[in-house]
């Protein structure tokens, strides 16, 4: 019997981690992509011989404890070639000669807190109390009801049990502001630091969430980041038989008969049993489908999503940083203007001494400032200003770090700058975003793995679940091959045949 073809929409995490597991369960699998190489939104890039991370800061799954991170391995975005480092402190706050450490060691963070910033005693054990409660959650990994597999991967109920805790925090934190909950620190630059860690749309227990996850040992850094993940995930794609086509855009899904027929390409019809549309979801819904796909998720998909966007800085400074911090976080009293957006305070990161980021005795440096800022770059566009301003809002931002970082003046020899209308160019991302923002109140929401009214229908993207990211990427190319695999009866296989024989 001849099997079944399938067409993923997208070489992305989440695309790849489904055709992995689809092609090693016996389905014949081809990724379309558009780009010129692997991994989606998780991305890197080199300009004049520096490499700017662009697309990981941490890896949420990286600890062995997590099954999580059997997913990653199983699916070969972690190997030998890419192991894990866990950073500390994670991030420091440069004040004068002090500094303010954000440590892993909860005991530790709240020593070097109640020693910068005694006034906030109350508000340190807090932040301490609420960190230990939730270090606990985690995104559970569990097999769809009614699959056959090869090897189950359910999270154990003890694990289930230890999250219980959570749940007495979880909706007071989730209804508060991220401002709201700093805001009872008096000290402003522990406000600082705290305010430097996500994206300030999000509600309290994002926050709190993050510290969290760091605390229990996750969130480490593999070796080679986003680029070496996706190169990974493609090549054990690869060895499985499957085929990767770049530089290829989806124009259609085609439908006939509520049934998926294929896709189209260059005006042609590209067959398949079934088609996995394994880019944004919420972008696919709208754009893939003649007519748009009209269902009550998609409803609320439009209605629930907020997109968390960013300006991405990279600089190649021909000095060695190696003094600085890693994660060093630089507070203003005069707010930095970007993208029609003011911020408080800037996270830098330094990968000065980190092999294959910069040539010899120079260093990379890049920063994330995450905004709602979608609009305001798409009207530089229309007006013809796009390329001035983002010149200018570089030239702004090397004169301001100059000010903190002196090597930089008259040393940056490589410079770039991504905004959301780069990042929807090359990944047709919904409003150029990574994630969607949980803002305080909103209820968090899964979207469906497949189609309710067309048949061979499948969706994996960061949009599956609030808020997104690599984890809920990854989560989501696993759960949709495992709909595939329960729709066409086919053992769902989670390592190479040959390591159960």
């Amino acid at each position: 019997m001849d099997a079944k073809k399938i067409i993923v929409v997208g070489a992305g995490i989440s695309g790849l981690t489904a055709a992995v597991y689809l092609q090693r369960s016996g389905c014949d699998v081809t990724v379309l992509e558009k780009h010129v190489i692997p991994g989606g939104l998780s991305t890197s890039w080199t300009r004049k011989g520096f490499f700017f991370e662009g697309g990981m800061h941490w890896l949420t799954g990286s600890s062995p404890k997590l099954l999580l991170n059997r997913v990653w391995h199983e699916s070969g975005a972690l190997k030998e070639n890419n192991p894990i480092t866990n950073r500390d402190p994670i991030y420091t706050l440069v004040d004068g000669d002090k500094s303010i450490n954000l440590w892993r060691d909860v005991k530790k963070l709240k020593a070097d807190l109640l020693a910068y910033a005694p006034e906030d005693k109350k508000a340190i054990n807090r932040l301490c109390r609420d960190v230990k409660i939730m270090s606990a959650v985690h995104l559970p990994i569990m097999d769809l009801p009614g699959l056959k597999t090869s090897r189950h991967c359910n999270e154990p109920l003890w694990n289930l049990i230890k999250m219980a805790p959570a749940g007495l925090r979880y909706g007071s934190l989730a209804k508060q502001t991220y401002e709201e909950y700093v805001n009872k620190f008096t000290n402003k630059n522990v406000r600082h630091l705290l305010m430097s860690i996500i994206g300030y749309r999000y509600n309290a227990l994002s926050l709190v969430y993050t510290i969290a996850a760091f605390a229990s040992g996750d969130c480490g850094f593999p070796e080679g980041g986003s680029l070496r993940m996706a190169q990974n995930l493609a090549d054990t794609f690869t060895k499985l038989g499957g085929k990767i086509q770049y530089n290829t855009t989806v124009e259609k899904v085609v439908v006939e008969n509520a049934k998926t027929k294929g896709v189209m390409v260059k005006g042609s019809l590209l067959p398949s049993d079934a088609v996995l549309v394994a880019f944004d979801t919420r972008t696919a819904v709208d754009t893939m489908f003649i007519p748009p796909l009209e269902e009550k998720w998609v409803y609320a998909m439009r209605k629930k999503v907020v997109s968390e966007q960013n300006m991405f800085f990279g600089l190649g400074i021909k000095a060695n940083l190696s003094k600085y911090p890693f994660g060093m976080v630089i507070p203003f009293d005069t707010p930095f203007e970007a993208g029609g957006n003011t911020f408080n305070e800037i996270r830098i990161n330094n990968y000065a001494g980190k092999p294959g980021y910069a040539p010899d005795g120079c260093s990379t440096v890049t920063c994330l400032l995450l905004c709602g800022c979608y609009d305001w770059w798409k009207a530089k566009k229309a007006d013809g200003t796009y390329k001035d301003e983002k010149e200018k809002l570089l030239d702004r931002f090397i004169a301001m770090l100059e000010r903190y970082i002196p090597e930089v003046k008259g040393n940056v020899i490589a410079r770039d700058l991504a905004t959301p209308c780069t990042y929807e160019r090359y990944t047709a991302s919904f409003e150029g975003s990574w994630m969607s923002v949980w803002r305080p109140g909103d209820s968090s929401f899964v979207f469906p793995s497949k189609s309710k009214s067309v048949k061979g229908l499948y969706f994996a993207s960061e949009r599956n679940q609030m808020p997104g990211g690599l984890p809920i990427c990854a989560w989501a190319g696993r759960k949709a091959a495992q709909t595939v695999c329960r729709d066409w009866k086919l053992t769902f296989m989670c390592e190479d045949k040959q390591k159960h024989e």
